[in-house]
This record gives structure tokens, sequence and C-alpha cells, in this order.
């Protein structure tokens, strides 16, 4: 059953809208908010505990997908299209928008994982999203966000991500705290740097093992470059000196599953 909302001073939009913009209260809430009607079926079948789901008067969505969504305790509201405008974080608004748990877990929850990846710095929504994508499509365990990165729970991220931000355990701590659990674990951490004792990463044993990627411009930091077992390098015989944050993780990350 569905409840109607006309104004934008309703105080679900007011929450939407604020669980949208605010990375400090979606982690004090632990909820955030996602768009469209692939994602709502990315996070049903993902086992998402969904919450809210403010559908516009004229979407034509599937049925089906929200009398699920309904079914598992999803509260449905129906408002005009103009006012889903308000809510929505993108420019072509794609008919409803919803709030789901937030997929942000403890470390301990990798602690049967075999690759990794760990990021350092990643300030760019749309480069976490790639990686977040590319990690599970090549089925890695999971990834640890350490110091200064982007929320993976922020809307653009998760809309980057194409569902795999429902599917992908992604664990955030310190880097000392995350270098102390990967040494329990006895995981070597490479990090992905241009130094002059880097190896190229076809050179170290990626079967199980944990890689960093540092931030877009800086790469990792010289706290990360002493903590880490090695520092490696992608072999290139072209010109360019560098590669962005997220195709040099994917071409890692292709390797890593090569060699398993």
């Amino acid at each position: 059953m569905s409840i109607r909302i006309e104004s934008r001073e309703n105080s679900l939009v007011k929450r939407l809208v604020r669980l949208s913009n605010d990375r400090k209260f979606r982690k004090e809430m632990q909820e955030m908010v996602c768009e469209g009607e692939k994602m709502l079926g990315e996070a049903l079948s993902s086992g998402m505990d969904i919450h809210d789901i403010l559908v516009a008067e004229d979407a034509e969505l599937d049925t089906e997908l929200l009398r699920q969504a309904e079914g598992q305790g999803a509260k449905l509201y129906i408002c005009p299209s103009s006012l889903l405008g308000k809510v929505s974080n993108v420019k072509t608004p794609q008919g409803v928008v919803f709030s789901c748990e937030r997929p942000v877990a403890e470390l301990r929850v990798l602690q049967e994982a075999k690759r990794l990846m760990v990021l350092e710095g990643l300030q760019d929504p749309g480069n976490l999203g790639t990686i977040i994508r590319t990690a599970d499509a090549f089925a890695l365990d999971g990834i640890i966000l350490c110091e200064g990165c982007v929320d993976p729970t922020s809307p653009k991220v998760v809309r980057a991500t194409m569902g795999a931000a429902f599917r992908m355990p992604i664990a955030a701590a310190p880097l000392e705290q995350t270098v102390a659990f990967l040494r329990e674990q006895n995981m070597p951490l490479y990090a992905a740097a241009l130094s002059e004792s880097s190896v190229p990463l076809t050179h170290v044993d990626l079967t199980r093992a944990a890689v960093m990627i540092g931030n877009e411009g800086r790469g990792i930091t010289k706290k990360a470059a002493a903590l880490c077992t090695q520092q490696i390098i992608i072999p290139m015989d072209g010109r360019a000196e560098s590669l962005n944050a997220s195709v040099a993780a994917s071409i890692i990350m292709y390797e890593m599953s090569r060699k398993v």
C-alpha cells in the first residue's frame, strides 16, 4: 500500500535529500540513497534491506519489483514527478529513489579473503565506483578504504558501480589498522607506485595479496610506502608516465585474477 506525498517539506523528502548530500548523516544513520529501477533490482537481488521507496506518479516501473520490495518490509510512497526531481541526484530522474542499508563493513568480514584492493586518499567518485565494479567483475574478495577516500555510499559512487556496491564487501579503516590486520592474516601488501624501488607487478605473487592504490594526483603517502611489503609498477612500453587510478587498479586486478 502506497502513501502519497505532495510537499517538499515532507519529512521523508527532507531525509532522502539529506542522505544524498550529507556523508556524516549517512554514516550516522547507516543508510544511503540510490536511484533507478535497475539499482532497485540489484539491491533486492543482493539481499539489501530496503527502507523507503519514492516513486514518481507517472513512472513506468516493474510493479512486481515494487511488490517484492514491499513484501520485504519497504515502505512505498508516490509523489509528483516534479517533487521526485527535487530529491533526485541526476539531471534526468529515473522515476524512483530509495533508501537502503549502508553496506560498509568491518575489517573482520575480510578474514578469509585472498585478494584485496586497498585504497588510500582516492577522491574521485567515478574512480572509486569503477574500481568497485571491476573488483566485482574479477571476483576479488573485498576493498579496504583508508584515510582520505571518497564515501563509497555517495550517490555518484554507488551509481558508477552499476550495482556492484551491493555485492562487493567494502571495509573502511585507518592505514595502520589495515596494515596490522593484513599482517595478522599473513597477507603481503603491495603498493602501486612510481619509485626506484618498485618492481614489475609480474615479478610478485598476487595469488594471495592486497594491493594499494593511492591518491589520483599524489599517489601513495610516504607513510604507506614505509608500511607496505613492496612497491610495484605496471610495465609500460609507451611514453605515458602513469595511468588513471581506476585504469591502473583494473590492470592489477586482472593480473590478480589471472594468477588464481
